[in-house]
C-alpha cells in the first residue's frame, strides 16, 4: 500500500488532463488508410492536439530543453519540412497493415507530408519519424577487400576510389502499447506500469490516460543502409542479404579488440555488396542497443569484473559476470527488430549475416525466410574476442558454422540429424 500510495500522489501531482483538449485525433494502428490509421502528433507545439505520450527524437529530448531554457531555441519552433521528403519510395507493403507485425516504428513515419496533407492544411503540426537519404560511406577494410580480390568496383555501386554508394534511412521509436504488450505475453496494464516505474514516473500519461495508447520511448532508434537497387528487396527473383546490428562503439568506432562487433560489421556490408553486385540487395539494420543494451557504464564494469576475476577472463564465467553486474545476461529484446525487415517488406532473407540465435529465432518466428547464416571467417576474429565466440556458443547464443552445415546437409538430404 505505501508503494501504490507513493505512485498515486505521484499521478495526481504531474497529470494535467485538461491541456490535452476534448479528444485528439484517434490512432487505429493497422488502418490500411492513413487517415484512417490517424497521424502520430507529438509535437509540443500545439499540447491540445497532443495523441501520444512522449515526444520526437525522445533521446534527445533534455538537449531540446537546454536549447529552449537557454534561448537558443524558441520552444513554439515548427520546423520547415521543405524539400525533406524521402529520396527513395518504401511501401507500402501488406505488413504495414497487419498490427502484429510492426509494433516499435509508425510504417508511415517518412511520408506523413503526403499522407495527412488534410491535417497540416487544418494546421496539425506533424512531424516524420522516419527519414530516407542516399549517401556515400568509405571504410577502409573494403577497400582492402578490393585489394585483395574479395570485392570489385563497379563504379556504380562501389566507387574506384572505395565509395560505397547507399540509401539510407533513420527511425525512430513509435511504440504501439497494445502491440508490444501482446509480443512480449504481457498485459497492456503490467508494461504501461513497469515503464511509468522504471523511468522514474517520467510519462504519467502512461497511468493516467489509457486512451493514448502510442508511446514514443526515450531511446536510440534505428539506422537501415541498403546497397543496391531498394526495389530488389522485394523481387523474389532477387537475392537478399542481411546484417542485424546493434551498437557496439568502442569496437565499431574505435577498434576495440575485446569483441568482435566491427569486423561482423565490416563482413556483413563485404556480403550485402557482393549481393548487390549479382544483381540483388543487401541491408544493414543497425540498432542502438549499446553492450546489449545494459549501457557502456555497465559494459566497461563487466570488462573490468572478467578481466580481474580469478583465471582471468574465461568462456565459462563471461555471462555471469554480466548477471552479477546488470541482473541479466541481455536487455536486447531481438523481438522488436523485426519491425523495420517488415517496413522494408522483407518475406525472404537469402543470407543472414549473422550466427546470432537469438536475431535468427526472432525473425523466422516473425514469419521471414532464412536460406543461408553467414558466420564470420575465422581469420577475422580477434584474439581477444575469442572469449566472448566461446562463450555465446556453449550459452546457445551462437551456432556454429559446423552445426549450420549438418544442419543444411540435413535439410537438401530430406532427413533429420538424429537419423
Amino acid at each position: 500500500m505505501p508503494k501504490q500510495n507513493s505512485i498515486y500522489r505521484h499521478i495526481v501531482l504531474t497529470s494535467h488532463p485538461s491541456r490535452f483538449g476534448p479528444k485528439p485525433i484517434p490512432i487505429k494502428w493497422g488502418e490500411v488508410d492513413p487517415m484512417q490509421r490517424g497521424p502520430v502528433v507529438a509535437t509540443l507545439t500545439q499540447q491540445a492536439r497532443r495523441n501520444v505520450i512522449g515526444t520526437h527524437s525522445g533521446s534527445y529530448a533534455v538537449y531540446r530543453a537546454l536549447a529552449v531554457a537557454s534561448g537558443a531555441l524558441q520552444s513554439d519552433h515548427r520546423a520547415d519540412l521543405t524539400n525533406t521528403s524521402p529520396v527513395e519510395h518504401i511501401g507500402p507493403h501488406p505488413s504495414w497493415f497487419n498490427p502484429d507485425k510492426i509494433v516499435s516504428l509508425d510504417p508511415f513515419g517518412a511520408n506523413v507530408g503526403d499522407a495527412f496533407a488534410s491535417y497540416y492544411e487544418q494546421g496539425y503540426d506533424i512531424r516524420p519519424t522516419i527519414a530516407i537519404t542516399k549517401a556515400h560511406i568509405n571504410i577502409p577494410e573494403l577497400q582492402e577487400a578490393v585489394v585483395n580480390g574479395r570485392l570489385q568496383a563497379d563504379g556504380k555501386i562501389m566507387k574506384s576510389n572505395g565509395d560505397l554508394v547507399v540509401t539510407k534511412a533513420a527511425i525512430e521509436p513509435v511504440w504501439y502499447l497494445p502491440g508490444i504488450a501482446k509480443r512480449f505475453h504481457i498485459s497492456e496494464g503490467e508494461l504501461r506500469r513497469a515503464l511509468f516505474e522504471q523511468t522514474g514516473g517520467m510519462f504519467p500519461e502512461l497511468v493516467t490516460r489509457s486512451d493514448l495508447e502510442v508511446f514514443l520511448p526515450p531511446i536510440g532508434g534505428v539506422t537501415v543502409y541498403i546497397v543496391g537497387d531498394v526495389a530488389a528487396i522485394n523481387d523474389p527473383s532477387k537475392p537478399l542479404s542481411v546484417r542485424v546490428h546493434d551498437e557496439c562503439n568502442g569496437s565499431d568506432v574505435f577498434g576495440s579488440d575485446i569483441c568482435t562487433c566491427r569486423p561482423y560489421l565490416v563482413h556483413g556490408i563485404e556480403v550485402c555488396i557482393q549481393t548487390a553486385q549479382e544483381g540483388g540487395a543487401g541491408i544493414i539494420v543497425y540498432c542502438r542497443k549499446e553492450g546489449r543494451a545494459l549501457g557502456e557504464v555497465t559494459k566497461f564494469l563487466v570488462y573490468n569484473a572478467r578481466k580481474r576475476q580469478e583465471g582471468g577472463d574465461r568462456a565459462d564465467a563471461y555471462f555471469s559476470r554480466t548477471e552479477c553486474v546488470a541482473g541479466v545476461q541481455d536487455m536486447r529484446f531481438q523481438e522488436l527488430m523485426t519491425d523495420v525487415l517488415h517496413w522494408l517488406g522483407v518475406t525472404r532473407i537469402d543470407r543472414l549475416v549473422s550466427m546470432s540465435n537469438m536475431k535468427y529465432d526472432a525473425i523466422t518466428q516473425s514469419g521471414i525466410e532464412v536460406v543461408e547464416r553467414v558466420p564470420i571467417p575465422e581469420e577475422l576474429i580477434p584474439q581477444d574476442a575469442r572469449v566472448e565466440i566461446e562463450a555465446k556458443k556453449a550459452a546457445g547464443y551462437y551456432t556454429t558454422s559446423e552445426v549450420l552445415d549438418a544442419d543444411t546437409l540435413a535439410s537438401v538430404q530430406g532427413r533429420s540429424l538424429e537419423s
